[in-house]
């Protein structure tokens, strides 16, 4: 692979992530407002993401980009149980979960100009940077719709 590959490597990537995360912040809340409950999840799925991945010991150590980026709506931690607020983080939560689901699937796009290691390690690098947003997405929608649902649950952020 040659120096011009890798540059273009190195530099379209952030530029991809970014301007999905910037357009998604830009779309209307109405595509994202439709509230699920959360017995629309999956038992399994929430299981997984307790048991198995032990998401609570490190979700936190992933950044917020919604609030870096754009300084809007902050979702690194719980700031409110108001359920106004609950629905609005619940909201935002979708919307970084799809802009996330989007930055992971723009890794075919490397696969033109790339030789088959590099596509593979393209994949990789969507794969890992974006599955674990993806997951924490959808445990804290889960965890605030249950908290929204019955509000004698404590919120187990």
């Amino acid at each position: 692979m040659n120096v011009a590959v890798l540059t273009v490597n190195i530099i379209a990537w952030p530029i991809i992530q970014l301007s999905i995360a910037r357009i998604s912040l830009r779309m209307p809340e109405r595509y994202f407002d439709s509230m699920r409950r959360p017995s629309d999840f999956e038992m399994w799925e929430v299981t997984f993401y307790r048991r198995i991945l032990r998401i609570r010991s490190w979700k936190h150590l992933l950044p917020d980009g919604a609030s870096w980026i754009s300084g809007t709506f902050s979702k690194s931690r719980l700031a409110s149980r108001d359920p106004a607020y609950l629905r609005r983080f619940a909201l935002e939560a979708r919307r970084g979960e799809l802009a996330h689901w989007v930055m992971l699937f723009c890794f075919p796009i490397f696969y033109p100009w790339n030789p088959l290691w590099a596509s593979i390690v393209m994949t990789i690098y969507a794969v890992v940077a974006n599955l674990p947003c993806i997951i924490v997405q959808r445990y804290n929608r889960f965890v605030i719709l249950q908290g929204l649902t019955n509000r004698k649950i404590r919120l187990t952020f």
